[in-house]
């Protein structure tokens, strides 16, 4: 865990719960950006994640092989579950939850942030990785509210490590997209194909995470699924 990443994970909490807070109920049940989520299912899934990540911090605290989620089946009926709340108690949920991860946070030891662990689609990876992957889940899972914050409100350093580690994530699955990646507001390329493709670093992170083109120049394709 870095500063900068426990940094990108406060201030996301803190927007992504003013956003939520500031829904009403019927806006909470209306749709996201998300095929078939609603605005309840994404911050379903964001209270859900809170909690899974508590379970890595456990397992790193214990011994105990503690995973995200018992399986892909369990997490998505939790999800169902949990987006089903009254409102109010949805609300209730995130909070708690948020609040639970950044607790157990702040009382691990400091030999446990070395502990290694899986992520949910079982890769062994250090537990000090848990607040960049919290980070991204608000951030972007915030855009996917359709409340007021986009891509280009993202702090440019966190759109580079998003663009970052997406890139890095498509090569261990040798899905590398055969591209020139060109931000022209921070100063970085991505990639060496003959194929360039320009704009923010924002809106390339928009690109790779959700498939959105705009703010880029170029002949730009479909990107391979994230997550």
């Amino acid at each position: 865990m870095t500063e900068q990443q426990r940094q990108w994970w406060t201030d996301g909490e803190r927007v992504v719960a003013d956003l939520i807070s500031g829904l009403s109920d019927d806006e909470l049940r209306a749709d996201s950006a998300l095929p078939a989520w609603s605005r309840a299912h994404v911050v379903a899934h964001l209270a859900r994640n809170a909690d899974a990540l508590v379970n890595l911090l456990t397992w790193a605290q214990t011994g105990v092989e503690t995973p995200m989620y018992p399986s892909r089946e369990a997490r998505d009926a939790a999800i169902e579950q949990t987006a089903a709340l009254p409102a109010a108690e949805l609300r209730g949920y995130y909070t708690a939850a948020a609040r639970r991860l950044a607790q157990e946070a702040d009382g691990m030891p400091d030999d446990a942030w070395d502990v290694e662990v899986r992520n949910g689609q079982g890769v062994p990876v250090p537990v000090a990785l848990v607040p960049w992957m919290r980070a991204k889940e608000v951030w972007v899972h915030g855009t996917d509210l359709r409340a007021g914050l986009a891509f280009a409100d993202l702090r440019a350093d966190l759109c580079e490590a998003l663009v970052d580690d997406v890139l890095g994530l498509f090569a261990s699955r040798s899905q590398t997209p055969d591209l020139t990646l060109v931000a022209t507001d921070v100063d970085r390329t991505w990639g060496s194909g003959e194929t360039e493709i320009e704009g923010p670093v924002a809106a390339i992170a928009a690109w790779l995470t959700r498939g959105e083109r705009d703010g880029l120049t170029g002949d730009v394709p479909p990107p391979p699924a994230w997550l």
